[in-house]
């Protein structure tokens, strides 16, 4: 007979202590850099998605994953910047600073402070994404790398990306995060792992050392991190951005609708996020599509796509959300 046993994941208890009922969200939705049929970025339906996130009341991030942030070119940042910067006319944005390497190159320092330098300029608040330099640093040259970079940084996040999001990325030790966490100009960080033990940790670390400092959740599988201190910068509200504000104005005042509504949202990203998990750019395409938000489910021509048979799922989720929200106005 064989004896063998099979590791069993560590068992995620309940944190009670941690749960936070009517506390206000802070909400950053990635925005989704759209592309034409001909391949050509879309700019007028990136700019809609960026004025209709302003208008729902959330914060707007861009050259984020769901902007193709690792496949565009220098010239596409620079001029996503730019169209953010006008579009937001003053309001507060996120983008990310994006550093291309490979695997085993030294950790690039005026990369990164190049690109801090351009999201600055452009009245932005930048999040540094991990690469293969930063990520192939010894536990205890993480933290110094991050200040060696963010030194004349007005205030910066920083990102913890599973390997499902992409290669270059780490989740960190919780010694290494506490050290991150105190760095002074550090205003936040976007945890990724997709689970939520480690994230609970984090809270609860965040809670004890440096109560202001805010862990976004990045758990597209797990949206309702909110319920205990987690705020969020997801990809997943790029979908539907009036219905997580909603959700979060519900969660706020206490309205047990907020339950129900999270379920829909959570539906969607559980079938959106599935393997491989990029994909979930050509899902948010086909489902702003569904909504005539954009002109084109296209994706960058180097991102995965999802089978067609999708749309028939996201078109059934699509008009429970409408009717959701609806009836939430009645």
């Amino acid at each position: 007979m064989n004896t063998t046993r099979v590791p069993q994941q560590e068992e995620e208890s309940f944190p009670q202590t941690l749960l936070r009922p009517r506390r206000a969200i802070t909400g950053i939705s990635a925005i989704l850099l759209p592309y034409n049929n001909n391949t050509s970025i879309d700019w007028t339906g990136f700019e809609q998605n960026l004025e209709h996130t302003v208008a729902a009341g959330l914060i707007p991030a861009v050259n984020m994953d769901t902007g193709y942030a690792s496949l565009i070119d220098e010239a596409t940042r620079l001029e996503v910047l730019q169209r953010t910067n006008a579009v937001t006319s003053g309001l507060e944005f996120v983008a990310g600073v994006f550093v291309d390497d490979s695997p085993g190159q030294t950790f690039d320092v005026d990369a990164y402070r190049h690109g801090i330098e351009e999201v600055e300029s452009a009245s932005g608040t930048p999040i540094l994404f991990q690469s293969f330099g930063l990520s192939e640093l010894q536990e205890d040259e993480v933290a110094p790398a991050y200040e060696s970079v963010t030194l004349s940084c007005g205030q910066f996040l920083f990102f913890e990306l599973g390997e499902a999001f992409a290669p270059f990325g780490r989740i960190y030790s919780l010694d290494t995060y506490e050290q991150l966490i105190q760095i002074p100009n550090a205003i936040g960080a976007k945890h990724s792992s997709l689970r939520r033990q480690p994230e609970w940790r984090r809270l609860a670390l965040r809670n004890r050392v440096r109560p202001e400092f805010k862990v976004f959740t990045g758990n597209d599988l797990a949206i309702d991190m909110v319920m205990y201190g987690s705020d969020y910068l997801l990809g997943l509200s790029a979908f539907a951005p009036d219905a997580f504000a909603r959700r979060d104005a519900m969660w706020a005042a206490g309205d047990p609708r907020f339950f129900r509504l999270n379920d829909i949202l959570q539906y969607l990203g559980a079938f959106a996020f599935r393997h491989p998990v990029p994909a979930y750019k050509h899902s948010a395409a086909m489902f702003l599509k569904i909504q005539d938000r954009i002109a084109s489910s296209a994706t960058h021509p180097n991102s995965p796509r999802r089978p067609k048979t999708d749309l028939e799922v996201l078109s059934a989720i699509a008009s429970d959300l409408r009717q959701l929200l609806e009836e939430s106005n009645e």
